[in-house]
């Protein structure tokens, strides 16, 4: 496969590719993650790896101001972009102050730490880069803001009880997940911290998993918010956290940044409808109101001991969920992220329209009338080459191409994977074949990674796109979808205009 087979990778599985290149051998090596969330269900995140400089600043537009993303210089000094890889990943990018960690190691041991971690609460980490000065992170991309922005700068509706209880526990949870895991401290939780993914669901970020620097201040916000311990000795424990999870419950409660001395005070006056955000207009229980005033009481406990665990705060918060059945992005009052694609900006081919009306049927009826036209001039074989194992290879693709013809697709995969191993002869439309035979057979995760290889073989075919954008879209992502799509009509524009004939 030779260069194509190393590109693809890239796309596809950044662990293999995201060695640092500055390194001619990876200076550490570390086994794959172990953190699961199996008992949530949760997958999808990609492992934890090492990304060059070069993917993060083409994923960012090199580090371009219109991709920051952080709301606020005072609440995280060091900035985050929004990005995307080559395989079309949304991610966040925490770009530190320079020489933040002097030691790349230390910061990669650190970074890997975290990186273990994997859960539907968290916005998980997926990989890092050392180079140079240059020290970042990657994470998962959460495109519905923070709670800060929803409580605090909301312009359409302020979050309505049930929600505000809803993001206490996953916190919560979040919290407890990673004190079992063994990474119990987390640096300066607020309400920036907290992140609202695609259907709207909280999590908690994951860069408050690692301090800002290797030994400067693990809290950023005024001090009035930071637990008294932090004052005393300048270190943040496990009962530390705890106090910070103590001021979102206030933020929550009351829809301001209260400083928790003054919240205090209300408390113990039993003043606690002052305290409560006049936003929601008595549309929430008081009973609900007065356990979670009780909880926040005991979490911005002065003796650290006082305070609660993460397992109590799960145990209290879990009890107070109400409207289970209703999806966080209502609650919000957001649109469902990327529900319905955009219409096509180009007008589509046969070939087009059969893939944005995702019209397998129809689409195996072109492939089939095209054949192989499209593999002309990708392979150049000398006489040598054609040996008993070139013809096993050809009677492969052949026995693949029957199956495909009378649509039995799990054997026109087994023929078409036997023919694409041996390596000898690369043809995209055996690609293209096998990714309209993973989508029929359910697979879209494999009919993509066929499609971005087809595209990989032959950058400029139509078709490889276009498989790409029905795999996308049989993935939920639609936006991704539709610009595929119109990619691949601009394509079959360009060719029409006296490219490469079809």
């Amino acid at each position: 496969m030779g260069c194509c087979e190393s590109s693809f990778l890239t796309e596809t599985h950044p662990e293999k590719h995201h060695q640092n290149q500055n390194h001619q051998n990876p200076p550490f090596n570390h086994p794959p993650p172990t953190g699961s969330d199996s008992e949530l269900g949760f997958s999808g995140v990609p492992p934890f790896s090492e990304f060059s400089l070069s993917d993060l600043k083409s994923a960012t537009n090199n580090f371009s101001s219109d991709f920051i993303v952080s709301e606020s210089g005072e609440k995280a000094p060091n900035l985050v972009y929004k990005g995307r890889l080559q395989n079309r990943r949304w991610i966040a990018v925490k770009k530190f102050t320079k020489m933040a960690w002097p030691d790349p190691k230390q910061f990669a041991e650190e970074a890997w730490g975290v990186g273990k971690l994997r859960h539907r609460r968290l916005a998980n980490l997926i990989g890092y880069c050392c180079d140079g000065d240059e020290r970042l992170l990657v994470a998962e991309y959460m495109p519905n803001d923070t709670l800060a922005k929803h409580l605090f700068h909301w312009e359409n509706q302020t979050i309505e009880w049930a929600m505000r209880l809803r993001v206490a526990l996953n916190i919560a949870e979040a919290l407890d997940y990673c004190s079992n895991e063994g990474r119990p401290l987390y640096h300066d939780l607020n309400a920036y911290r907290v992140l609202f993914d695609e259907v709207g669901d909280p999590r908690l970020s994951c860069f408050g998993l690692m301090k800002n620097s290797r030994d400067g201040k693990s809290y950023s916000t005024n001090l009035a918010y930071t637990p008294p311990e932090y004052l005393r000795n300048g270190r943040v424990t496990p009962e530390s956290v705890i106090f910070s999870f103590g001021t979102v419950l206030l933020d929550l409660l009351s829809g301001k940044h209260i400083p928790p001395s003054h919240a205090l005070d209300m408390i113990r006056g039993k003043n606690i409808l002052l305290l409560m955000d006049s936003h929601l207009e008595g549309n929430f229980s008081t009973e609900e109101g007065t356990v979670l005033v009780g909880l926040a009481s005991r979490c911005l406990q002065y003796e650290p001991r006082e305070r609660p665990n993460p397992k109590d705060l799960v145990a209290t918060l879990a009890p107070l969920q109400t409207k289970p059945e209703v999806p966080s992005y209502v609650m919000l009052g957001i649109p469902k992220h990327e529900e319905a694609p955009p219409t096509p900006q180009r007008p589509l081919s046969p070939m087009g329209e059969a893939c944005s009306r995702m019209d397998l049927t129809a689409i195996h009826q072109i492939l089939v009338n095209t054949h192989y036209r499209d593999d002309e001039g990708t392979n150049e074989l000398s006489f040598q080459e054609w040996t008993q194992q070139m013809r096993d290879m050809l009677e492969a693709r052949k026995r693949g191409d029957f199956a495909f013809r009378d649509k039995d697709f799990k054997t026109a995969i087994d023929c078409y994977t036997q023919f694409i191993d041996v390596g000898t002869m690369i043809s995209p439309t055996v690609y293209a074949r096998r990714s309209l035979c993973h989508l029929l057979c359910d697979q879209p995760d494999a009919a993509l990674r066929d499609g971005m290889q087809a595209q990989c073989v032959y950058p400029d075919w139509p078709t490889a796109f276009y498989m790409q954008a029905v795999a996308l879209a049989k993935l939920d992502m639609h936006k991704d979808a539709a610009d595929m799509l119109n990619e691949a009509a601009g394509l079959e524009e360009k060719r029409q205009r006296g490219g490469r004939g079809s």
